[in-house]
């Protein structure tokens, strides 16, 4: 037993030794291998490397994955009309070049992201400046974003950072100016609502004017049939009648005087002042229409 315990403690002791020359770099990670304070090795690759122990060399880690920092608070930036607005936006970097980075930085990622941030701010300010608020809301919204994402990216090539994108993500306007904006806004709106209504009341009363027009040709190209075959009508009638009247006379003056009282007595109100002897009732007193006697 007691021959046991030295070669226990020398297998611990190697066991030590080895984990201090050896580590592991992750795919996540950058590793940079110092000697005496100053930087010998950048590892980008997964695996199993060797080192000398400490206090010759040591280890330190970098993320190298796509971050994100977004703004804590809204960024109140001033417009070219001399309105603030509040403007959130967020940030995606990583980085490329871990040497230059750790030289700037150190190995924690705040001083990074608190420079990204400041540099995020003084860019919007360069873009939102010299435009207008109708500019940065709507129609220039994607040309800032870009602008943006260019001076941020310049800036922090030097630091070892590459920015990824730089995106917008709120912009509204500062309480002081919203309900001015607002009434602006709704009053432009009325306005194209307004001229919309009467652009539609127009194109209305044309429409409504060409259909009348429609209708009246048609009544009119109707009224010009039917009285064409009103006419045929009478014309046939007649015709008729003629022949009646030529075959017998007497009837067709008995038949027309029937024909004259319905039209004089339709109505129970009517009051025809007519001397009784009058060749008018003639029929009324004689079938045959014989001539009344004296």
């Amino acid at each position: 037993m007691h021959r046991l315990v030295p070669i226990v403690v020398g297998l611990l002791i190697a066991v030590a030794a080895f984990s201090s020359m050896t580590f592991i770099v992750r795919e996540r990670d950058y590793a940079l291998v110092f000697a005496l304070g100053e930087v010998r090795r950048v590892i980008d690759k997964p695996g199993l490397y060797f080192k000398l122990p400490p206090p010759f060399q040591n280890v330190v880690l970098l993320d190298k994955r796509v971050l994100s920092i977004e703004s804590p608070d809204a960024e109140r930036i001033q417009t070219s009309e001399k309105k603030n607005l509040l403007i959130d936006s967020y940030i995606k970097w990583r980085i490329a070049d871990p040497r230059l980075y750790y030289v700037t930085f150190g190995a924690t990622e705040r001083a990074a992201q608190e420079r990204l941030l400041a540099q995020i701010r003084d860019a919007l300010n360069a873009s939102v400046n010299v435009r207008t608020v109708n500019d940065v809301v709507s129609k220039e919204r994607d040309k800032i974003m870009s602008e943006v994402l260019s001076n941020v990216a310049r800036r922090a090539a030097p630091l070892g950072v590459e920015v990824v994108d730089v995106r917008l993500k709120r912009i509204e306007f500062a309480p002081e100016i919203s309900e001015s904006v607002y009434n602006r806004m709704m009053a432009e709106r009325t306005q194209a609502a307004n001229n919309l209504r009467s652009v539609g009341a127009a194109e209305s009363e044309r429409i409504r004017a060409n259909a009348d027009r429609q209708r009246d040709e048609i009544l009119a190209d109707a009224y010009a049939k039917a009285q064409a075959v009103h006419g045929e009508g009478d014309a046939e009638a007649a015709g008729i009648y003629a022949e009646a009247f030529e075959k017998d006379p007497e009837f067709y003056r008995f038949y027309k005087s029937l024909d004259a009282y319905k039209q004089a007595f339709k109505d129970e109100s009517d009051v025809l002042v007519v001397d009784p002897s009058s060749d008018f009732f003639r029929f009324l007193k004689s079938a045959e229409g014989a001539p009344q006697q004296q």
